[in-house]
């Protein structure tokens, strides 16, 4: 793997090479904003996998070598990617294994399986379910793809900023939800090599934000995985770190934390204003929004990044019931 990260020339191949199995998809006016700051919505919940990590999944899987492809891949996974990578490899006719924590939905889990990969259980934490996946590799030779810190898997998340800039071309901010960076980079990178002056703002929940204290630390660290809405923001950024964290510190303009009951409010609000079932991960933009925590001065982008959620606690936050994260209980005002 190459030790120089992505630029927009590998952002415009990843283009290409995805075609087929991701899809480009639309970016709607939301209810929120204003005529001076309209937010516009895309809407990665319209990819065949139900969310943005397609992108990335498609376009690493697209640049294997005929012998890797031969022996499969394998990675782990908070259920989005691991989706996204099951759905690519069997597109493309390849085996693959994801490995996943106990933490991760079981509606995530069914979804995974439901694309034809195997589906490995294994400890507490993203990390927990990386070393499950190391284990694989040396032991089977399939190949890891990572969810967010490569190359290709940035490079494909990165063609989103391509899209937003070709068919909204006076943005001048994008909300980004931030986990481990890969989907921050990759657009960051796009989006700030054509407008550099555009404004990345990456948005992650207030408890167990890897990334976030990360920046803070300067340094990738450790933090303790809890239960959240936004569970696919949850897990490590991953101590040895070579591209996600490095380009995120230095192109993300600013990084928003959330409460779990500003997210609960953002989840309602995109679904009753703008009649959008997506997980609690792609409501931070709003939530952000509605907490009065950015401060927009014109066009708008936020990234609706998934629809594959629990329903049933999908329904309990639309519907105003409590919901229980672990210790904490959330609950409707």
């Amino acid at each position: 793997m190459s030790s120089v990260p992505p630029a927009l020339v590998d952002i415009m191949a990843a283009h290409q090479a995805i075609r087929g199995v991701a899809i480009e998809t639309p970016a709607i006016r939301s209810s929120l904003g204003s005529d001076k700051a309209p937010i516009w919505l895309k809407l990665e919940t319209l990819q065949p996998s139900g969310a943005f990590k397609l992108r990335g999944a498609a376009n690493a899987v697209a640049r294997l070598s005929p012998d890797a492809r031969a022996r499969g891949v394998v990675c782990c996974s908070t259920g989005n990617h691991g989706t996204a990578l099951a759905y690519a490899a069997r597109e493309m006719g390849v085996s693959a294994t994801v490995c996943v924590s106990e933490l991760v939905p079981e509606v995530k889990i069914h979804a995974i399986e439901a694309q034809g990969a195997r589906v490995i259980k294994k400890g507490q934490s993203q990390d927990d379910a990386q070393i499950e996946a190391n284990r694989l590799v040396a032991k089977e030779g399939v190949t890891d793809i990572p969810p967010f810190d490569h190359f290709d898997v940035i490079s494909g998340q990165g063609t989103i900023g391509l899209e937003l800039l070709r068919d909204l071309p006076e943005l001048e901010t994008v909300l980004v939800p931030l986990s481990g960076g890969g989907l921050a980079a990759g657009i960051a990178v796009a989006a700030k090599a054509i407008k550099p002056d555009i404004r990345i703002v990456g948005i992650s929940m207030d408890r167990g934000a890897a990334m976030a204290e990360s920046l803070r630390a300067a340094r990738p660290v450790e933090v303790t995985e809890v239960p959240s809405l936004a569970d696919s923001l949850g897990g490590g950024i991953g101590l040895q770190n070579q591209f996600s964290f490095d380009i995120c510190r230095k192109l993300l303009d600013e990084v928003v934390l959330v409460a779990e009951e500003e997210i609960y409010r953002g989840m309602q609000s995109m679904f009753l204003q703008d009649r959008l079932v997506a997980e609690g991960a792609c409501a931070v933009g709003h939530a952000a929004v509605l907490a009065g925590k950015i401060h927009l001065t014109g066009p708008t982008c936020s990234i609706i990044t998934g629809r594959n959620i629990d329903m049933e606690q999908f329904t309990r936050v639309v519907t105003g019931q409590p919901v229980t994260l672990g210790d904490l209980v959330v609950r409707g005002t």
